[in-house]
């Protein structure tokens, strides 16, 4: 029998491969001539030829639409999902030779004229909060999305590094659609006039295809916007966002101070601990730099943003005032972080519901908004919530410091498995929110747990799939060695293939090693000063203490996690590939 066997699947390239290879190996133990046909990036697409489709038997697509049906009119066609092929290829090639039905192409397809051009133009936008991995991973499942239903795509990502793969003024003007697939806040300015979707990263990395299809559905007209219409600036603020995304802007803006912050303070230690009290010298320049400047921007540029997501940008002012006021006062992250709200807030209430005349209208984003909220906020963080939480920060500064081993022991087990409990989703934030705003309080300790922990799943991954390479196949090996280097560089989605697949033996393998690790970087009272880099922090003297039993914690935890998947995983035969 001559078989033409088709996968793709858009929200995972591993999988086109697995499923391409395990039926192309079943098909050859029934005797079958097979040609195959994977659409991926793995691979190049050897696209069956009008010959090959002329002498087949039956045409085996497993995948969620088919492409490019019209070549297979007239022949007996058997689809279904990817997933389902995968279980046992055998018994689908079965069910397919007796199933197949004799196909039609759906008309819509041959008469539709937004694809005699390569489908509609799409064009989007990724970021994520810190910008390193969620970002890259969504756009690169957008674009295979797109590319499978027959579209064309372009991605720019707003990663940690700045815009990269920047849409053109041109793009954007001819595209169909703009799909926003962003965690923080992004300026929407010039997408004014284009049907607008937004949704968030998790979502255009989990389920592509489904993105892509409601963005023609559901996406709405940007109003026109100018710098100086502050009705435009009410109707974009007027989108709800959600507070976990406000938050997160303002944590995204505030990354890179803590981060070049801390490791300013860390280089100024490299010439004595307390060399920095000797004026003049460099380790005194250096700790002006990272702890009396970029330290001191942390808490009101994390305020300002967090207004500016609520408010656009009439709500930074009032929101760095307030957060400015916050660090003064000794309420740290917390009262930044009420302070970012607050203005933000105000800032849009003025916006909605002052009215003023039309002659004196352009003067309330640069006058009217900027005074009231910062009033309404400086005098709030002054007179009403500015003392109380400093003393609730003072005390939870306090018990940190102070607490004995059998409690940072169980801090660094729950910040441990939060870490490693959804890969870079809701939990994870929350928890480095936490050990990065901690920083500014001069509180290094769960940071450094924090980061330890969430390198564990990436890398307990890759050691698994070296330990028991019996039970991997040969791109899900592949898959650990670039899993193993994100983990290194603290990169806990680069275990998120693996847990797509195996949840249930993956995450608690990486809870398991992550909780281990915090607990054992709490129990050595280790002390981060960066809240990112991952190992090769360890490159810069005094930026971890202590260097070596850190590096202990992270290896123990990998072990732990690398070697328990190892031991619980199913064996090959779930994933044989041919050789």
């Amino acid at each position: 029998m001559n078989l033409i066997l088709i996968t793709a699947c858009p929200s995972g390239m591993a999988t086109t491969f697995l499923a391409a290879k395990r039926l192309e190996q079943a098909a050859m133990r029934l005797g079958w001539n097979v040609h195959v046909e994977m659409h991926g990036e793995i691979a190049p697409l050897q696209a069956a030829s009008a010959e090959q489709i002329a002498n087949a038997d039956l045409i085996v697509v497993a995948a969620d639409h088919v492409p490019a049906p019209e070549r297979f009119e007239g022949k007996r066609l058997f689809q279904a999902p990817i997933a389902s092929a995968l279980p046992d290829p055998g018994a689908f090639l079965s069910q397919a030779k007796r199933e197949a039905p004799i196909y039609s192409a759906p008309a819509a397809t041959a008469a539709a004229p937004a694809s005699s051009a390569g489908g509609k133009k799409i064009v989007a936008v990724t970021a994520c909060p810190t910008g390193v991995a969620h970002t890259f991973m969504a756009a690169e499942a957008l674009a295979e999305a797109g590319k499978a239903m027959g579209h064309q795509i372009r991605v720019e990502t707003q990663g940690s590094v700045g815009a990269q793969n920047k849409l053109t003024e041109a793009e954007i003007a001819d595209a169909d659609v703009v799909v926003l697939a962003c965690d923080i806040e992004v300026d929407p300015s010039r997408f004014a006039g284009k049907r607008v979707y937004r949704t968030s990263t998790g979502n255009a990395l989990k389920k592509p295809r489904p993105t892509l299809e409601a963005a023609f559905t559901d996406a709405a007209v940007e109003d026109d916007t100018s710098a100086a219409s502050s009705s435009a600036t009410a109707k974009k603020g007027m989108k709800e966002k959600g507070v976990y995304k406000h938050l997160l802007t303002g944590v995204s803006f505030m990354l890179p101070m803590v981060v070049a912050g801390g490791l300013l303070i860390a280089l100024s230690f490299v010439f004595g601990i307390e060399a920095f009290q000797e004026e003049g010298t460099l380790a005194a320049a250096l700790m002006q730099i990272g702890g009396g400047t970029a330290f001191a921007l942390m808490i009101p540029v994390l305020a300002g943003y967090i207004a500016y997501s609520i408010a656009d940008r009439p709500g930074i002012a009032p929101g760095m005032i307030g957060g400015m006021l916050a660090a003064e006062i000794g309420s740290g992250f917390i009262g930044g972080i009420l302070a970012g709200f607050l203005a933000g807030y105000v800032a849009l209430a003025v916006t909605r519901y002052v009215k003023l005349p039309s002659s004196v209208e352009s003067l309330k984003p640069i006058l009217i908004i900027p005074l009231i909220a910062s009033l309404v906020t400086g005098l709030t963080m002054i007179y009403v919530i500015g003392e109380p939480v400093a003393a609730v920060l003072s005390a939870l500064t306090s018990f940190l410091e102070s607490m004995g081993s059998t409690n940072a022991v169980l801090l660094g087990i729950l910040l441990g498995a939060m870490m490693c409990f959804d890969l870079g989703g809701p939990v994870n934030k929350a928890a480095y929110t936490f050990g990065v705003g901690l920083l500014a309080s001069e509180t290094y300790g769960p940071m450094a747990a924090i980061m330890a922990a969430g390198m564990v799943p990436a890398i307990g991954m890759g050691i698994a799939s070296f330990v028991a390479r019996n039970k991997f196949s040969a791109p899900e090996r592949e898959a650990g060695k670039a899993s193993f280097v994100l983990g290194l560089c603290f990169i806990s989605e680069g275990a998120i293939p693996f847990a797509a697949k195996d949840p249930l033996r993956v995450i608690p393998a990486c809870i398991a090693g992550g909780a281990v690790t915090g607990a054992l970087s709490m129990l050595v009272g280790a002390k981060l000063m960066a809240p990112h880099g991952g190992i090769f922090v360890l490159l810069i003297p005094n930026a971890i203490t202590p260097a070596l039993l850190y590096l202990g914690a992270i290896v123990v935890g990998s072990l732990i996690t690398g070697l328990g998947y190892a031991f619980i995983k199913r064996g090959a035969a779930q994933v044989a590939v041919a050789s």
